[in-house]
């Protein structure tokens, strides 16, 4: 070795890669054999020490968020239900069937609040309004008085829930097939959702981006059926691949990642790729970059389910009708005789008909 040269010193580095080393065994060893080990060593150092950079700075950003987020909403007294009632629905579980049966016997036209479906643009207009049903995420409560806003929600089987998404999606998608090409259902489709009355499906989430995906794909086989193309039959409903996409592929895809795996979970915690939080596609991006770290979403859905009103189950469905009667039912009927107005149960109008409200 050469003595009195630094190891960090230039000169010591210019020695280092020009001198001729001699091994143990006396042989002499290029000076690439030995500074390629060395780079690829550093090199992988370096990935290491950034990788763990990253996670400590999305570890970081999602506990901040977590923190910030467990201290809002909570009420001292949960199961009395306050001025204004935000139906948290999340798709597939059975809401339609509570706001149909119950909800909208229970408040009248004049009490529903205005639905805002793009990109949670709410709508002030209706200050007073004291029900407010949505499929947007509990990102929503930001732009709701806190204080005086009662949430209530319906779980499902994350696995059904799926099947049901997926069944669902292909369902609306396939109604465009009547056309005769992509471009002209696109057209179409673009119509009706610039018409002033009425919500068409394609306006909410999450089929506002579902059911243009599955379109594509469906006319993309069909297209492909015509060309001649044979694709491999089965008789499993969710792998009929020469007519729509299968079940499989459609759980892997990358925008099934983002909008259904944990649904539920993000839109409860408010970081669905529809939230109205700045920060939500950050953290969104740090947890599923870091499975790890959806520990700390888990925590605020689950103190949140814990301080809503109400929480039913699809698989429990009569069970849970009966107690949102008895709970929220009861006190809408109470809050109403309070304030002197009378609920009337009448039949909807053509424009509650033709609006959309999917499941």
């Amino acid at each position: 070795s050469r003595r009195g040269v630094s190891p960090g010193s230039s000169s010591s580095s210019t020695f280092y890669f020009q001198c001729r080393l001699i091994s143990s065994g006396g042989r002499k060893m290029a000076p690439t054999m030995v500074a390629g080990p060395l780079l690829m060593f550093l090199a992988m150092a370096t990935l290491v020490s950034s990788s763990h950079d990253r996670l400590f700075r999305c570890e970081s950003l999602v506990n901040s968020w977590a923190t910030s987020s467990n201290g809002n909403g909570v009420k001292e007294d949960k199961l009395t239900l306050s001025d204004l009632l935000f139906f948290l629905h999340i798709p597939r579980t059975g809401g339609r069937t509570y706001f149909h049966c119950f909800l909208r016997k229970l408040y009248t036209s004049d009490q529903e609040c205005p639905r805002s479906y793009d990109k949670l643009r709410f709508d002030p207009s209706k200050p007073d309004c004291r029900l407010m049903v949505t499929h947007d995420d509990y990102s929503l409560m930001s732009k709701l008085p806190t204080e005086r806003t009662s949430v209530v929600t319906i779980l499902r089987n994350p696995i059904d829930r799926v099947f049901s998404t997926y069944e669902f999606a292909v369902e609306v998608a396939a109604r465009f097939l009547v056309h005769p090409n992509l471009t002209s259902a696109t057209q179409m489709s673009m119509r009706i959702r610039l018409k002033p009355r009425g919500v068409s499906t394609l306006d909410i989430w999450p089929w506002k981006y579902l059911v243009p995906w599955m379109r594509e794909d469906l006319f993309a086989r069909r297209d492909a059926r015509r060309l001649g193309k044979r694709i491999r039959e089965a008789n499993d409903p969710y792998n009929m691949e020469e007519i729509a996409m299968p079940l499989h592929e459609f759980i892997d895809d990358p925008i099934s990642h983002d909008i259904i795996h944990n649904g539920a979970t993000f839109q409860v915690a408010g970081l669905t790729n529809n939230s109205c939080l700045a920060e939500a596609h950050e953290v969104r991006h740090c947890v599923r970059k870091h499975p790890e770290l959806g520990r700390y979403v888990l925590e605020v859905a689950k103190k949140r389910l814990d301080n809503m009103l109400y929480v039913g189950l699809t698989e429990e469905h009569k069970k849970s009708a009966t107690m949102f009667s008895n709970m929220v039912g009861a006190q809408v009927l109470s809050q109403s005789e309070s304030l002197g107005s009378r609920v009337e149960i009448v039949a909807p109008n053509k424009t509650e008909i033709g609006s959309s409200f999917p499941d």
